[in-house]
């Protein structure tokens, strides 16, 4: 749209207050420049183009000048600043209210989506807003870093950017939720997640980023987030070291703890006579961890726990003669490995079971 097109209702009173300040010397009063705020704010709920409306403002002026001469050349533009600015005023208020809500709208929308707390119908709607299709199957990334961030955060900025760049016809939804970044993208393009786990784990200093499984529907955005939230918290009750985690390789853990109290019961029954050791259990814990980690060699986990290959192997000994159950033999080896991981994921020996 043309200056020219521009409607009238934006300019009503424009002139007229030109003529009146330069006739009699005056400023704008505060009616005519809030009346001018006002005129503003609605051009920019009517979607107008603020440059668009400061040439026409500029080209009503320099019509009306030559009427106006008689006062001055430093009053006539004195008051066309004074009023081009009150309205670039209420135009840009009206912006920043407006960018609110719809950032307002985009955290609920977030909020509902990962809570699955909205009418599915409703959230359907408001998804294709978002770039989100709920006939398709989608997963969610969550990427998680020493500090948290939001959506200003620059390690988001950066990530938002990246992604974007490669992908931008892509219907992908980055967002942060509770310090993390999340990544929702549909579930048969693997390569935007991880490119997003490449490029969160860079921009996060080193943090961690757990993949949730493919879920159709919007039940499956919730599901897949709730995954990679689990597959978090488990690399840090293990100590895992990976920097990406994907909860289809972490599927054994929630089945183990399924039954809680048959776990504890585990834990208890077959690690707890550790307790009685010279140290408590924690140094023995650490021992079977480290020896199942290394593939049940004794050399290289000795080496893990900075330990003489001797030293280990008499920590060995005395698990065995503790426990009942040797790590080296097969038939006992199951037992122990269930139960050493069950211990971290219950927090064993430091929480009580």
């Amino acid at each position: 749209m043309t200056e020219a097109e521009l409607p009238d209702e934006y300019l009503a009173g424009y002139t007229r207050i030109l003529a009146d300040v330069c006739a009699t010397g005056r400023r704008l009063t505060r009616d005519e420049l809030n009346l001018l705020r006002a005129q503003g704010e609605r051009a920019a709920e009517a979607g107008r183009s603020l440059r668009a409306l400061i040439l026409r403002h500029l080209a009503e002026a320099r019509a009306v000048a030559p009427t106006l001469t008689a006062a001055g050349t430093d009053l006539v533009l004195a008051a066309v600043e004074q009023a081009v600015d009150a309205f670039a005023e209420g135009h840009e208020r009206a912006q920043r209210l407006a960018m609110r809500q719809e950032e307002a709208d985009r955290r609920e929308f977030i909020d509902d989506l990962l809570y699955g707390r909205s009418d599915l119908g409703r959230l359907a709607e408001r998804a294709e807003r978002y770039g989100l299709l709920f006939s398709r199957a989608h997963a969610v990334a969550v990427a998680q870093g020493a500090q948290p961030v939001d959506d200003t955060h620059p390690a988001t900025r950066h990530v938002e950017t990246t992604l974007f760049t490669r992908f931008g016809e892509r219907r992908i939804l980055l967002t942060t939720k509770d310090g993390r970044l999340v990544c929702i993208a549909p579930g048969d393009q693997e390569d935007v997640l991880t490119f997003f786990a490449k490029q969160a784990y860079a921009a996060t200093d080193g943090g961690r980023v757990a993949i949730g499984r493919t879920h159709p529907g919007a039940g499956g955005v919730v599901r897949s987030y709730e995954e990679a939230l689990n597959a978090l918290e488990l690399a840090d009750r293990l100590e895992l070291e990976e920097p990406v985690l994907r909860a289809a390789d972490l599927l054994v853990y929630p089945v183990l703890t399924r039954d809680r109290q048959a776990m504890a019961d585990l834990v208890r029954d077959t690690l707890g006579p550790l307790e009685t050791a010279r140290g408590g259990a924690q140094p023995l814990l650490d021992t079977l961890t480290a020896y199942f980690e290394a593939g049940c060699t004794a050399a290289e986990a000795a080496r893990r726990l900075n330990l003489s290959v001797r030293a280990f192997t008499y920590r060995l000994e005395r698990i065995r003669k503790l426990t009942g159950a040797d790590p080296a033999d097969p038939m006992h080896r199951y037992t122990l490995q269930t139960a050493t991981i069950g211990a971290r994921l219950l927090g064993w020996p430091e929480n009580e079971l």
